[in-house]
C-alpha cells in the first residue's frame, strides 16, 4: 500500500521561505507524476506544481517564480521549496502522486492515485 507523508510546514512572517518535504513508501515503482496541491480556508484544492519521471516541471502560473519543485536522490521522494512567502499562501498543502504521466499534463486532482494528508503553512506577521 502506497503512502505520502509531508513535512516542512510551519508558520512563518511575510518573505520568509520553507521547504517542504514529501516522501512516498510502499510502492517499487516509480511514478509518472508528482505534485504539489494547496488548499486554502474556504477555497478549492488547486495544483501548485508538477514534476515528471522525466524531470520536466510545471507551475501555476501565479506562482511561478516563487515556487520550486524538485526530486530528491531517494526513490519517488518530493520537495517544494517555496520563496518570498505571502499571507495568501496560507493553506495546507498537499503531495500527490499518479502512476501515469499524463497527470502532469491535465493536472487534474483526480489524475491522482496517491495523496498525503497535508502539512500547514502559515504565513502572517
Amino acid at each position: 500500500q502506497v503512502q505520502m507523508a509531508e513535512s516542512g510546514g510551519g508558520s512563518v512572517q511575510p518573505g520568509g521561505s520553507l521547504r517542504l518535504s514529501c516522501a512516498a513508501s510502499g510502492s517499487s515503482d516509480t511514478f509518472g507524476c508528482m505534485a504539489w496541491f494547496r488548499q486554502a480556508p474556504g477555497k478549492e484544492r488547486e495544483g501548485v506544481a508538477f514534476i515528471g519521471s522525466n524531470g520536466d516541471t510545471v507551475y501555476a502560473a501565479p506562482l511561478k517564480g516563487r515556487f520550486t519543485i524538485s526530486q530528491g536522490n531517494a526513490k519517488n521522494s518530493l520537495y517544494l521549496q517555496i520563496d518570498s512567502l505571502k499571507p495568501e499562501d496560507t493553506a495546507v498543502y498537499q503531495c500527490a502522486a499518479a502512476r501515469l504521466a499524463f497527470a502532469c499534463h491535465t493536472r487534474l486532482s483526480n489524475e491522482f492515485n496517491y495523496w498525503g494528508q497535508g502539512t500547514q503553512v502559515t504565513v502572517s506577521s
